[in-house]
């Protein structure tokens, strides 16, 4: 069976995470800081996006692959996972603080509300109620 929603989803997310490195390296090089944080809090910030990023994101495409493999995610799953990669995409961004901090909410909010949709989801589907 091929689960084509998490196939992509998974494959943005493989994106996201290269990008939150990305940012990461490119301030490393910027503020001449090789291992560590130099005692910078932008470095710091950017580091916690991506751990972030890492610690949320492997459940929930767990979670998705799961539903899909259900055969219970119609129309709704691809869409519900696309607006989760926009979330954490704003969370990386929100974290740098500025004029983005709104970001950091903004993602935090959508991926809490997609770990416990899901999740409830998931649930129903064990107990055979969808």
């Amino acid at each position: 069976m091929l689960l084509q929603t998490t196939l992509s989803l998974a494959a943005a997310a493989a994106i996201i995470n290269f990008w939150l490195g990305v940012r990461i390296g490119q301030l490393r090089q910027a503020l001449k800081v090789s291992v560590g944080t130099g005692g910078h809090e932008q470095i710091e910030r950017r580091m916690r996006a991506q751990l972030n990023f890492a610690e949320n994101v492997p459940l929930l495409l767990i979670l998705i692959g799961l539903v899909e493999a259900a055969g219970k995610g119609g129309a709704w799953l691809a869409p519900v996972g696309a607006l989760l990669m926009v979330g954490r995409v704003l969370h990386g961004l929100g974290m740098d603080g500025g004029k983005l901090a709104w970001g950091r909410s903004f993602g935090t909010a959508i991926t809490m509300l997609a770990t416990i949709g899901l999740a409830v989801v998931a649930v129903l589907i064990a107990l055979g109620k969808m």
